[in-house]
């Protein structure tokens, strides 16, 4: 298969399919947590929106990157969480309602904040020769049309057709863990050469990232006086991004293999980061437990 097909053809008809399956797991019962649990909701969207790109700054700036390589570390923060997220989640024990309704919520606000935010830091991050033009109405369009387009279409199948929609449900899943790790594997293996000169430049600050945000979104949660559950939520969804979008915006949009590269390495790290993380807080809640119980 050529790149170009691969890039251009592939990439977005997948991640139109992975938020299709977002889609049919969503119903509009989800989206009443603004209005159930407005606190817990409005402080993991400013966490996520806003906390999220200043910490990847600040550790753009802390690690001297600029460039090309830079403005890819940005992208991965500016992204929504991914289904992956709901799923440690559940592992962690923690609040898996609120987690997908953030996760629909930034999937849906993002395509027509992360042309503009991406924009911005282009011009802060690299220099004019190296500047990219990012057409933005004509990328919030392509955005809209694989991100939020897919949605609707999912929860549309959901409200018609509810026992279809649950049976697809998990092999869509599945397909999107599944696809993340083939076309990790394949930029992996078209770049082998270069991996350690890759990690060297984003590994390190992709997996900082990964860690302090979902560290500091528990952290947040918790001084807002949130129950365990929710700032679990909160911890996790803030910490891990949908790496294929990341991935689709840096090669299909912008065209540029750099900015890809700490997607790439993300993607290989947040599994093992993230499931780390969920045992250490599923551990802390079972202590609790048995504390509580003793006493």
């Amino acid at each position: 298969m050529e790149a170009s097909i691969l890039v251009k053809v592939v990439l977005p008809l997948s991640l139109f399919i992975i938020m299709l399956g977002m889609g049919l797991a969503l119903k509009p019962v989800d989206f009443k947590m603004v209005m159930v649990r407005p606190k817990a909701v409005a402080l993991g969207l400013v966490a996520q929106m806003l906390m999220l790109p200043i910490l990847a700054y600040l550790i753009v700036l802390a690690f001297g990157m600029t460039g090309a390589v830079a403005v890819g570390v940005m992208i991965l923060a500016l992204c929504p969480g991914g289904t992956t997220s709901n799923l440690y989640t559940y592992l962690a024990k923690g609040d898996i309602a609120l987690s997908v309704t953030l996760t629909s919520l930034v999937s849906l606000i993002a395509p027509f904040t992360v042309p503009l935010m991406i924009v911005m830091f282009m011009s802060m991050l690299m220099g004019q020769e190296e500047y990219i033009h990012l057409p933005v109405l004509k990328t919030i369009i392509q955005l809209v049309v694989i991100t939020i387009l897919p949605i609707s279409i999912g929860m549309y199948i959901h409200n018609k057709k509810p026992q279809w929609a649950q049976k697809a449900d998990k092999p869509v899943k599945v397909f999107s863990i599944l696809f993340l790790f083939l076309i990790v594997a394949m930029i992996v293996f078209n770049n082998l050469h270069n991996m350690a000169e890759y990690f060297a430049k984003a590994g390190l600050a992709a997996i900082i990232l990964n860690i302090a945000s979902m560290v500091l979104g528990y952290i947040l949660a918790k001084v807002a006086q949130l129950n365990e559950a929710q700032s679990k939520a909160i911890g996790i969804e803030v910490g891990f991004q949908n790496g294929t979008l990341a991935i689709v915006i840096a090669l299909t949009l912008l065209e540029n293999t750099e900015m890809a590269i700490a997607a790439t390495c993300y993607s290989l790290s947040m599994f093992v980061t993230g499931a780390v993380f969920a045992m250490v807080l599923a551990n802390r809640s079972k202590k609790a437990v048995e504390t509580t119980a003793e006493a």
